[in-house]
Parts: structure tokens; sequence; C-alpha cells
């Protein structure tokens, strides 16, 4: 298959290539933050996608005449970590997918071989990466493709899964880095009808890590959470709480289409999703709440807004037990092996006018080209997106 050229190449994004690395197609990859990686981009977005484990980021998007990055890197880069640590932890930055989620028998790496693996080039050319890997525990195939359109500040992910057999769990992970100064800074997701703070302890403090919320705490609002001190805290606005790692839950209400935001610094980061296939999201608090390495205290203000299948973070046996069925949700997935399923997610970022305030809505646009955010203060924006695609 003929490889095409991407037109981003090293250094006209602004983000910073140090050294090149052959490619899985013979071309020689750029090396951003110490991990080869692919790279996409058109006039508004500028993206890179690490060679092994696939891991989506830096991503920059244009608004205007300013760059913005949201999603986070790790405080470290991979040479500078040791080898006896999994490569997801050295690679560590973005968002990327994970099949099965968190850590499982017959498994060696927790999230498994997507997150820590390396994929195969199959297809680059305009708007378009396709990479793919053949796993071996779950035996399946999975391809990934991430593209992008012009005239949009969107980056459209599908995961391709063929030849599972059984019930699994999965997910997405993306991680948001917010500003040292400014804010607040706002968070939502659309309406859910189940909301609890992981049910076992999240952070251990006997590994020198420590959390705020309160153990197994419901809610039926990010608003008001559960402290373990009592009292109540709310998560829609961060950073906050730092010096603690907190995890929670929130599945969302029965539908094809479900979103999670973050207004920022003069614009909107939004996730879209169809709950058929990604009906829980999971928010990782962590605001230099881990001292144990790598960590040691310096991974400040990221934010983990996960879309998943799932059982909190817990690995396959325990989402398999479906303990959460009582309350209306999935936390694993039907899989047969002659039928193909593919994971679709949608990232986007659009600019906002100052006040716009935390999202609250979000409407499909009739003709499936656009959708309607609306902000907690009144204010509206058109956001040019073809959520179509959530729905193959």
């Amino acid at each position: 298959m003929m490889h095409l050229q991407t037109h981003l190449k090293a250094g006209e994004s602004g983000i910073t290539a140090n050294g090149t690395d052959p490619g899985l197609d013979g071309a020689a990859l750029p090396v951003i933050h110490g991990e080869p990686s692919f790279a996409l981009g058109n006039r508004d977005v500028e993206l890179f996608l690490t060679q092994r484990a696939g891991h989506m980021g830096p991503v920059r998007f244009r608004l205007g005449k300013r760059w913005v990055q949201p999603y986070a890197l790790a405080p470290w880069k991979p040479q500078e970590l040791g080898a006896d640590l999994p490569p997801i932890l050295r690679v560590l930055r973005g968002d990327w997918f994970c099949l099965p989620f968190g850590s499982s028998k017959g498994v060696k790496d927790v999230h498994g071989e997507t997150a820590n693996n390396a994929w195969d080039l199959i297809e680059r050319g305009t708007g378009r990466l396709a990479l793919e890997m053949k796993v071996k525990a779950p035996d399946c195939k999975v391809t990934k493709t991430l593209s992008i359109k012009e005239g949009q500040r969107a980056v459209y992910q599908e995961h391709r899964i063929e030849g599972l057999q059984g019930r699994y769990n999965f997910g997405h992970h993306a991680v948001l880095q917010f500003p040292d100064k400014g804010g607040p800074y706002h968070v939502n997701t659309s309406p859910f009808h189940y909301g609890s703070v992981k049910p076992d302890a999240f952070s251990d403090p006997l590994a020198r890590e420590y959390g705020a919320l309160k153990t197994g705490g419901r809610f039926t609002g990010l608003d008001k959470v559960p402290l373990a001190n009592g009292g109540h805290a709310s998560l829609q606005e961060y950073p906050a709480r730092q010096g603690f790692e907190d995890l929670i839950m929130v599945a969302s209400r029965p539908g094809d289409f479900a979103w999670t935001a973050v207004t920022l610094d003069g614009y909107v980061w939004i996730c879209l999703k169809d709950p058929h296939t990604l009906p829980n999201t999971l928010f990782w608090l962590s605001n230099g709440g881990r001292h144990g390495a790598p960590w040691s205290g310096r991974h400040l203000g990221r934010l983990g807004l996960e879309e998943v299948c799932g059982h909190f973070s817990d690995g396959l046996e325990m989402s398999r037990k479906n303990l959460l069925k009582a309350q209306g949700v999935s936390t694993s997935l039907a899989f047969k092996a002659k039928e193909a399923k593919s994971i679709r997610v949608i990232h986007l970022v659009h600019p906002v006018a100052s006040g716009f305030g935390r999202v609250e809505e979000i409407e499909r646009g009739g003709n499936g080209t656009h959708i309607t955010v609306t902000g907690s203060q009144g204010r509206t924006a058109r956001v040019p997106v073809d959520w179509g695609f959530l729905h193959g």
C-alpha cells in the first residue's frame, strides 16, 4: 500500500521534535516528547500519535491567531524512567485506547497490549492515519483510525475490533492539562443516572497516595460529591484539592448520544460518544496526590475524562461480575468473533466568549453537520462536526 506523506512536518507545529526514528512504514518519524510519533495535521488541527502504545498527544487546535493544547503530557520523558516500568507509564500522554481496562489475569501490562505495544502503520494520507495491532491477550485484531476534516477542529477516533469472543471491558483515557493560572475552569457531562466515588480505596496512603473524596460515596450531581472528612465538594470546577488523587464514575442516561465538556481559557473541549458502546465516564482527578515513582507529587492539574465500558478502574474480572446490574449500569460488552465491532469517539475544540461558563447542554443539528453548545450563562455556540460518525 502506498503511504502518502501528511503535510505536517516536524517543526512546523511549534512542538519541538528532538531527533527522528525509523517509522514502521520505512519513513523517519519525529521523536516527540521522547517517543517516535506519527503526525497528522491540517489548517486547524495538528496531532501526534506515538508508534509505541498508540497515545494521541500532543494535539494542538488553532483558534484564530493562537493555538491551544488541551491534552496533558507526562512530566517526564520515556528515557527518564526505568525499563522496569510498563510502556504505558513511560509513554503517558493525551488520549489512548485500552482493551481490556485495568489489570487483568493473563494480560502482561496494565490496560493491555493496545495501550503498551507497538502499532503497525497501514495507511497514512491526507486527513487520515490508520494503524493495526494483532492482540494476543485477548486474541483479536484492532484497527485504530484517526481522521480530521477541513473546516473542523475535531479528531475522529475509531477502534475496530475483529475476532474477539466473550465479554470485555475497554475505554478511552483522555487526560487534560489545566493552566497553572486563571480560571475557574468548568467541567460537566450530559445527564447521568448513576454517580459514585470508587467503592474501594483508589489511593493508598501506605504507598504515599492520598484521596479527598469519600470511598463509595454516591451522588446525583457533580456539584455535590461526598468528601472523606465530611461535607461535599464540587467536581465542576478544576483544578482543585491539590495534593489528592481521586476517581469517580458516572453512567450516562440511556440513549445514543452523550458528552463530556470542559471550559478552558476562551474555548471548550468536548468529547462526544455513543453510550451503547461507552456507557460510563470516569473522572481521574490527579492533582499531586501520588508521591511514589514515577509520579513524585509532580502530576499536577491533570484531569482524566475517560469514556469506558467497565467497572470503575477495575480489571476485566470485576467488570464481568456485572455488579451494577441493579443500577442499570453496563460494565462489559459482548463481542462475537465473527462480528466486527467499532468503538468511536469525537474530540473537538471550539472558541467561546469570556463568561460562557460551564457547558450545560449540547444538541445535535438535524442534518448531522453541527452541534449547538449552550453555556451556563445562556450563550450558545454552533460547532461544525459530523456527529453521525458515532453511529457508523
